[in-house]
């Protein structure tokens, strides 16, 4: 496998983002965010999909440069239809705006809807820790198809239905959590497919029900599992509520339809922390209580305890320093691009 800078990762992204015509803004914006998932350790979520997002646009399902419309909107509220643009840009924007919101009257929420896929949703939630917020985020992926069977089911009902937060802090790397309601997301299965290995027991069955650790099962009809092994009814119902705030709250409704385009439905909560505490005071005990955990005793098998965002954190210092290393099944889908593009030798990926 390749290894490579995360600034170069950056300008291919960029690179075959422009030359399959987004504008350059929102080109940035998109590599910015998925190198910054590369970055993160969750490769699942970085350059890997910039070949998907370029074969939406070529089939109108992800429209460049378009609209932002606000449709409802209060104070407090915002209701706002991307459409179709791309889910970084719509839902960066989104974020910005509900910041800003929070700011002047201390709480604020946003829903949004027609909106190509979001990313790595942690992005997001980090904004507002900069500005002393408390803020979450919730996703689905409308009436697109779904990967992940509810508890005791042996088909696919349901998203990967992703939910972040993240906490203001005085700590070196942010505070935050970000998972998805399933045993893994989606995209995990491709990095196992590009790389040939299987996954771990109790991520996947195939469509007969069974449990499987071949990823090839997924696109032939099976499914993820929730989140939580034998107790997966409380991943179960963490993806329901996610379904109902993402999906049902936006409008975009429930179920599958076999040709609809994925549709990334969100929402937002920011909350001020001074409206609530002093946010230095506030900041410290987040920061005690981060430290605190970390102090508990290890357990067999485990070298320390990390607060939540921690193993991110690190995982990002060490890849700035060291490179991103990208499968080669990636590789050689990102060289193809190139040269269908023509810029293969502009981006040193001709052969």
């Amino acid at each position: 496998m390749p290894n490579v800078t995360p600034d170069r990762l950056t300008e291919i992204a960029r690179a075959l983002l422009i030359a399959a015509g987004t504008p350059d803004t929102e080109a940035d914006t998109i590599s910015r965010l998925s190198i910054g998932a590369n970055l993160a350790g969750h490769d699942s979520h970085g350059i890997i999909l910039i070949p998907t997002y370029i074969d939406r646009v070529k089939v109108g399902h992800i429209v460049p440069a378009a609209p932002w419309t606000i449709v409802e909107e209060t104070p407090t509220t915002t209701v706002v239809d991307g459409n179709w643009g791309f889910g970084y840009v719509v839902t960066e924007k989104a974020m910005k705006l509900t910041i800003d919101k929070a700011d002047k009257q201390n709480v604020a929420a946003c829903t949004v809807f027609r909106q190509g896929h979001i990313g790595r949703l942690a992005a997001y939630p980090l904004m507002a820790i900069e500005r002393g917020m408390i803020a979450m985020i919730t996703a689905d992926s409308g009436r697109s198809p779904k990967h992940v069977a509810p508890f005791g089911g042996a088909k696919a009902r349901l998203g990967t239905n992703p939910i972040c937060f993240a906490v203001p802090s005085n700590l070196d790397g942010p505070l935050f959590f970000d998972m998805a309601t399933s045993a893994a997301a989606a995209g995990k299965i491709g990095v196992s497919l590009a790389r040939g290995e299987q996954v771990p027991p109790g991520w996947l069955i195939d469509a007969e029900g069974k449990p499987t650790t071949d990823p090839r099962k997924l696109r032939q009809g099976g499914a993820l599992l929730p989140l939580g092994g034998a107790e997966g009814y409380k991943g179960y119902g963490l993806a329901t509520i996610v379904e109902i705030f993402s999906g049902l709250l936006t409008g975009l409704g429930f179920g599958i339809d076999p040709k609809g385009r994925h549709n990334d439905g969100c929402f937002i909560a920011v909350f001020k922390v001074s409206a609530f505490r002093n946010l230095d005071t506030f900041k410290q005990e987040v920061t005690d209580f981060a430290h605190y955990l970390k102090d508990t005793p290890p357990a067999d098998g485990f070298k320390e305890v990390y607060y939540p965002g921690e193993i991110e954190f690190r995982k990002e210092q060490d890849r700035r320093k060291n490179g991103i290393a990208i499968e080669d099944a990636t590789w050689g889908v990102l060289k193809k691009l190139a040269a269908e593009y023509g810029i293969a030798g502009k981006l040193g990926l001709a052969d």
